[in-house]
């Protein structure tokens, strides 16, 4: 390859990788993508893996099941807080799978639906 075919190269490659850094910051900041990083991003696939087949994991997006509620309408819940969701967490019930699930992914999962107040 020429000398100056490799110069010309390196700036469509820099303009293309800002293209999709762009797209990827857009995409991020209109939430379609969910959390990117940290404890809600960890709940968020713990959810998608455990609870989306009863639940609407994402905002705005039906349940499989109506007597299963969505995590949006769990978040905008007036009593629904780290706490609440901490005790819920270690509480059996009637019509859920009984998860073993350790304290770091009950943080986790609650922090993903914390994260959705609002949305």
């Amino acid at each position: 390859m020429s000398r100056s075919v490799r110069i010309h190269l390196g700036p469509a490659i820099l303009i293309a990788l800002s293209v999709l850094l762009l797209f990827s910051v857009i995409r991020t900041a209109d939430g379609a993508s969910g959390p990117t990083s940290g404890p809600a991003a960890q709940g968020h696939r713990l959810a998608q893996a455990w609870c989306q087949p009863c639940h609407a994991v994402e905002p705005h997006t039906e349940g499989l099941f109506d007597e299963a509620p969505s995590f949006q309408a769990i978040a905008d819940r007036h009593g629904t807080t780290a706490l609440s969701l901490k005790v819920f967490w270690r509480t059996s019930h009637q019509n859920m799978p009984n998860l073993v699930i350790s304290p770091e992914q009950a943080d986790a999962l609650s922090a993903y639906i914390l994260s959705l107040r609002g949305n």
